[in-house]
């Protein structure tokens, strides 16, 4: 509990919850099950921080400490998620609380003893609260209703949940048939999905996935897959991967066609791990580093036959996964994805052939950065032509049981 609590402040503190979590790890020697624990703990905690913050807020009389707030969290996640485990529960906050403040052991156990018995009457309140009950931000949820009104709540429901498992089969290495049997020789319950995704009837640690270390599986969102699929790269081709990191696109690509592929992105650390996923799979990229809006930087003048523009925007279609992206962002963050966005697709544009084909992609749900900016664009450009995806301008993806949220649009350059 302690330690949850910890990745709790951290992010109360601005960090990311993710970057938060590895340094974690780096210092601690867990078992797996432990590990997993932990992690569990602390992204449930986030995910459904709207309604603990609700509880605290009525409970307390003004804010506590911020070490002690993020434990109190953790706990009422816990309190709420197993009420039989009640009396364990309050008992190991009251000696988590005990190695940092000693002397607020009896206010931890006043607060959550409180809450027990307030329990009924909290999910009551908390039904009739919306941003308690969907655990979303209220400029969140209104910009979910503007731009999704049929679907809006479904979505906000989904960022709450624990996300799907998907698998993505290296073709070059084996069939989906047969990895699929392996699986399930295994033990491991899975469905076909697209044209090289499983999905898993529950996620496990990579590790008990068969042969991951030889490179015939990736984990990859099944909504992610779509990128290589609609992109559709053939062999001989030269293709710009523009913000490649952590490389499952890149990988993904080169899995499916004898391509020319450069990978690129601004992170050198996130590179390396380019790198070590195509080395996994057997795979070959030229990995570039550099800033895909200042192509005078590293781009050498030969056009290219097909670009991924898998933009920075806001995640808020992988929110599940992380969860601290709720509390961290701001409303007015989106204007500047927005500007970052547009700024991209100018610089990049040039760089396409004649006749070449660019897909553009966001993990978000939000308008302003998928299918308005995308409008503005082909304003901007009379050489631009929108090619329908499944028989749509553009394939807006919401999260649901089976994949996160992304969003598509394939443009051509005119020849």
């Amino acid at each position: 509990m302690l330690s949850a609590s910890r990745l709790v402040l951290a992010v109360f503190n601005g960090r990311n919850l993710t970057e938060a979590w590895e340094e974690m790890l780096a210092g601690a020697d867990w078992p797996a099950t432990t590990r997993g624990a932990v992690r569990d703990l602390a992204w449930s905690t986030l995910r459904e921080y709207g309604a603990g913050d609700f509880i605290l807020s009525a409970l307390l009389q003004r804010p506590p400490a911020e070490e002690l707030r993020a434990l109190l969290l953790v706990a009422l996640h816990r309190l709420r998620a197993r009420p039989e485990q009640a009396h364990v529960v309050v008992d190991q906050a009251v000696e988590a609380v005990a190695s940092f403040a000693p002397g607020l052991r009896g206010v931890t156990n006043g607060v959550l003893r409180n809450a027990l018995r307030s329990m009924r009457e909290f999910d009551a309140r908390i039904a009739r609260d919306e941003t308690a009950r969907l655990c979303h931000p209220a400029w969140w949820i209104a910009r979910l209703k503007h731009d999704h009104p049929q679907h809006w709540e479904a979505v906000a429901e989904a960022g709450n949940r624990h996300p799907p498992m998907g698998l993505r089969v290296n073709r070059r290495r084996t069939d989906r048939d047969t990895y699929q049997a392996r699986l399930a020789q295994a033990g491991i319950a899975s469905r076909a999905w697209g044209e090289d995704g499983l999905l898993l009837e529950r996620p496990l640690p990579v590790a008990e996935l068969p042969d991951f270390g030889q490179g015939l599986v990736s984990v990859q969102d099944l909504g992610a897959q779509q990128a290589a699929m609609l992109l559709d790269g053939r062999d001989g081709e030269r293709v710009l991967d523009a913000c490649a990191a952590p490389g499952g696109k890149t990988a993904h690509m080169l899995e499916r066609a004898d391509l020319r592929v450069t990978a690129l992105d601004i992170d050198p650390t996130r590179l390396a791990r380019v790198r070590d996923n195509l080395d996994r799979l057997g795979l070959s990229a030229d990995v570039v580093c550099g800033d895909a809006a200042r192509p005078r930087q590293w781009w050498d003048g030969v056009p290219y036959d097909r670009i991924l523009a898998d933009v920075p925007c806001s995640a808020s279609g992988v929110v599940r996964r992380h969860p601290d992206i709720k509390w961290l962002r701001r409303d007015d963050d989106i204007a500047g994805f927005a500007a970052r966005q547009a700024a991209l697709l100018e610089a990049l544009w040039p760089l396409l052939a004649p006749g070449g084909t660019m897909l553009y992609a966001t993990c978000s749900v939000f308008e302003e950065e998928n299918g308005a900016r995308i409008a503005a664009f082909c304003n901007r450009h009379p050489d631009v032509e929108r090619l329908p995806l499944h028989g749509r301008m553009d394939l807006q993806l919401l999260p649901n049981a089976e994949h996160d949220g992304f969003y598509y649009a394939l443009l051509r350059k005119h020849a």
